[in-house]
């Protein structure tokens, strides 16, 4: 006889099953709610005065919709609260205030999953952390990817490349010049060199001497086959 209150087999596995069934709805729930994914550059690296994009790409797992929301958000390098620059929502709204005033351009295609924006005129001041954050309801959880800008002068770097390279103009012409002369006047010193083995006139002296010890004819040094004598 079964005491009141107790739990029979199909109550004890509905209490075992409870808890898994619970974790498999938690996780559902955590799936569904991180099925938004975005994607960001992690540095981008820009010139002063010269346009920076900065992209931003996302997958949602619902449609895209007029309720979609993109939002940028800014950090100094040098720390801070971050602010809002840009908003979009049907049509972008880029910031009225603010350094990034009038210098905010929208670049994206939300139907594409692009959520990209470019910065005019960026500054040195400018480096700093960018995020990028949408949501598509009921899609509004998501990871948190953030983008770092650094802005560097080219100024120097094009000087440096510009005297590199009137460097390589003016003295790769004069070392052609100097080694062309070079190699003439080593011609030259050959030339001159077998002329004065060749045509140098001894004394009668020198030549009956030569000849008696070296017994051959004197114009034989010079490559000229000996005269026979008949």
């Amino acid at each position: 006889m079964r005491r009141p209150g107790a739990a029979g087999p199909g109550g004890r596995l509905l209490l075992l099953l409870l808890p898994r069934g619970a974790l498999l709805l938690l996780l559902l729930g955590v799936y569904n709610a991180l099925s938004l994914e975005i994607k960001v550059s992690p540095k981008v690296r820009a010139f002063v005065g010269e346009q920076a994009l900065l992209k931003c790409s996302f997958r949602s797992s619902s449609p895209v919709t007029e309720s979609l929301l993109v939002d940028w958000t800014y950090r100094p390098l040098t720390g801070g609260q971050m602010e809002t620059i840009f908003h979009y929502r049907s049509v972008p709204h880029p910031t009225t205030a603010g350094k990034f005033k009038d210098r905010i351009i929208w670049v994206g295609n939300v139907a594409n999953g692009d959520a990209s924006i470019a910065i005019q005129s960026p500054e040195l001041s400018d480096n700093g952390t960018f995020i990028c954050s949408v949501k598509n309801p009921p899609d509004v959880y998501h990871n948190i990817p953030q983008t770092v800008l650094l802005v560097t002068e080219r100024g120097l770097a094009f000087q440096l490349s510009s005297a590199a390279l009137l460097s390589i103009l003016v003295f790769l012409p004069s070392a052609l010049v100097v080694i062309l002369l070079l190699v003439r006047m080593g011609r030259k010193f050959r030339l001159l060199k077998e002329k004065g083995k060749c045509g140098y006139k001894k004394s009668s002296i020198e030549v009956s001497d030569e000849t008696r010890m070296r017994k051959i004819p004197t114009d034989q040094s010079c490559g000229k086959r000996p005269k026979l004598q008949h």
